[in-house]
């Protein structure tokens, strides 16, 4: 059983989408989330979000507990009749990483012992997301709350971070 500050999320359904603003403008209503137009921010309606991860790419979560390859071919199927065609790749990668949140009064402090970003409320405010590293994992950093964040972790390093994460808490008494 994890701590409370560290929890591992359901699986949900993950795809990578690339598209310019026209193409933006027809998947949203599909996805049933704008799109951010603004670097580094997320859009979040339910347990649906766009995170914005460079110009023209963004990861769009869907973190329903009931989530299955057959929602995640139906959901992918209406956002690509919506967008008929317009030029976009949209790839689903729910197979390939997994979600861990962090929270709690030393969410932030635990996440700085391994990555070099400001996240500070001020530098980093709710609805902030960005691809950085945790230590050596490639992640998504995405602050869904002031005291919560939430990683998207490549499964193959998903026991790393836990176990740094862990490794970092004992020093915030969070860890036990």
């Amino acid at each position: 059983m994890l701590e409370e500050w560290l929890q591992i999320l359901p699986p949900g359904s993950r795809f990578i989408f690339h598209g310019d603003a026209e193409a933006r403008a027809a998947a949203g209503p599909a996805w049933g989330v704008a799109f951010a137009e603004e670097a580094c921010r997320a859009h979040a309606v339910g347990e649906r979000a766009t995170l914005w991860l460079g110009p023209d790419e963004y990861l769009l979560w869907d973190g329903a507990p009931a989530a299955d390859p057959a929602a995640a071919t139906a959901t992918a199927t209406a956002i690509e009749r919506a967008l008929g065609a317009l030029p976009h790749a949209l790839v689903d990668i729910s197979h390939r990483q997994i979600g861990i949140r962090v929270s709690g009064a030393h969410a932030a402090d635990i996440l700085r012992g391994a990555c070099a970003l400001d996240l500070s409320i001020e530098q980093f405010a709710v609805g902030a997301c960005t691809r950085t590293v945790f230590a050596k994992a490639d992640i998504v950093l995405w602050r869904t709350a002031t005291d919560t964040f939430q990683l998207e972790v490549l499964r193959s390093f998903s026991a790393y971070v836990k176990s740094l994460l862990r490794e970092i808490a004992v020093d915030f008494d969070a860890a036990g």
